[in-house]
């Protein structure tokens, strides 16, 4: 039994993020190509219009009030007592989805290439798949 970290423990983590950041690098290189998506930018987040950088930035601070407030809600709490849904984690999770469903349904309606919505919803239901999975078998095995 160990106290504090295994000594693998780096290790095991930096090779679990090479190995998602390259499926998820991947994924959007062939997706791309398959759907002849022009990618943007490589770091830059990408509005459509006006319009959607508005609700954009207004998802944003909606999430980061409310991860204040479920901060001071749930450190008053006892650890089993917490609510679950002002957890940081689960207000990141809603603002994942929120955010992409978004960007899709403004791609939808505006953008000039018609496959970019699809290439934004693929890349968000690989992501979900790869992270569910990720958790499911607590990190492909590397979590004792």
């Amino acid at each position: 039994m160990y106290y504090g970290l295994e000594p693998n423990f780096w290790l095991n983590l930096v090779l679990l993020l090479t190995v998602v950041v390259v499926l998820i690098v991947s994924f959007d290189v062939i997706m791309r190509r398959w759907l002849k998506v022009k990618r943007e930018s490589l770091f830059l987040y990408h509005h459509v219009n006006n319009k959607h950088k508005k609700i954009d930035w207004s998802i944003r601070t909606f999430v980061i009030v409310m991860i204040i407030i479920g901060y001071i809600l749930n450190i008053q709490r006892d650890y089993m007592d917490r609510m679950w849904f002002f957890e940081t984690w689960f207000i990141i999770l809603i603002f994942i989805f929120l955010s992409g469903t978004t960007q899709a349904y403004m791609e939808w309606k505006y953008a000039e290439n018609r496959n970019a919505y699809r290439l934004t919803l693929s890349q968000l239901a690989f992501a979900t798949i790869l992270f569910v999975l990720i958790y499911k078998t607590n990190f492909f095995g590397l979590v004792g």
